[in-house]
């Protein structure tokens, strides 16, 4: 007996026939791929103009030269796809691969920029939790300038001649080896918070790159947790909450 199969696989459709069992096993794999590719997104908030994603951690947010499918971006772009062929889906900012939680598109190109050039205005609250390193007693505030090496770390420099990087911190629950702490960020430089955050001692827990090296949680633990936004040209605002990860909750601090 002939078997035939069809099959989706990002955007184009496969067709065997006669399939052995071989070919059948390598359209199960691109099947099975096709559908972890399209998981559901975790919606925070969608309008005429706006979708707001909960992003997870260890998922991009915009492709990179070695990575262009399995993206926020590009599942967001199929989401909007979806409902009309013709929809297109525009980021205004993105989180770290690593980061979770609140990321902000927009579904048209003017919005966008309206957004982007004025950022900094228009961004009201940037709040972000952070599980890190060690006991942290105290609040305050690191202002600093953000260098990065030819390796691409970034690093504080006591020079001005970096870009500029404030961050408010202020810790919700101590413990003695972790501390569980809000920050807020006035500027949304490359590795902002994970970079002050090892100049004061305590690094983010898990993060690889500017910590310790201990993964106990086996993600590093920054969550985009708010994003208060006044909408440029209606001047309504707007707060958007992303749901807190088990890691990052207090009852769960050892």
């Amino acid at each position: 007996m002939n078997l035939y199969s069809y099959i989706l696989y990002d955007k184009k459709e496969i067709f065997a026939t006669k399939l052995s069992k071989k070919i059948d096993l390598f359209c199960v794999v691109l099947y099975n791929s096709f559908v972890i590719q399209m998981k559901k997104l975790d919606i925070i908030y969608e309008d005429k103009e706006f979708l707001v994603i909960n992003k997870p951690a260890k998922k991009l947010t915009i492709a990179t030269e070695k990575e262009k499918i399995h993206t926020l971006y590009h599942e967001a772009s199929e989401y909007v796809k979806k409902k009309h062929k013709k929809n297109r889906i525009f980021i205004v900012h993105r989180l770290d691969r690593d980061t979770s939680g609140v990321v902000l598109f927009v579904k048209n190109e003017q919005l966008k920029f309206a957004l982007q050039n004025n950022w900094n205005e228009l961004a009201l609250e940037r709040e972000y939790l952070a599980l890190v390193e060690g006991s942290l007693e105290n609040s305050g505030t690191i202002r600093s300038y953000l260098k990065e090496t030819k390796t691409l770390l970034t690093y504080s420099s006591k020079k001005k001649d970096g870009k500029l990087a404030i961050t408010h911190y202020r810790p919700l629950c101590i413990s003695t080896k972790q501390t569980l702490v809000k920050i807020n960020i006035d500027t949304g430089r490359k590795n902002q918070i994970r970079v002050h955050m090892k100049d004061l001692g305590h690094p983010i827990v898990g993060d690889k790159k500017y910590g310790t090296g201990k993964d106990p949680y086996h993600r590093m633990c920054l969550h985009a947790s708010k994003l208060k936004i006044i909408h440029p040209k209606t001047k309504k605002q707007y707060l958007f909450e992303a749901r807190i990860p088990k890691e990052l909750q207090q009852k769960n601090l050892p």
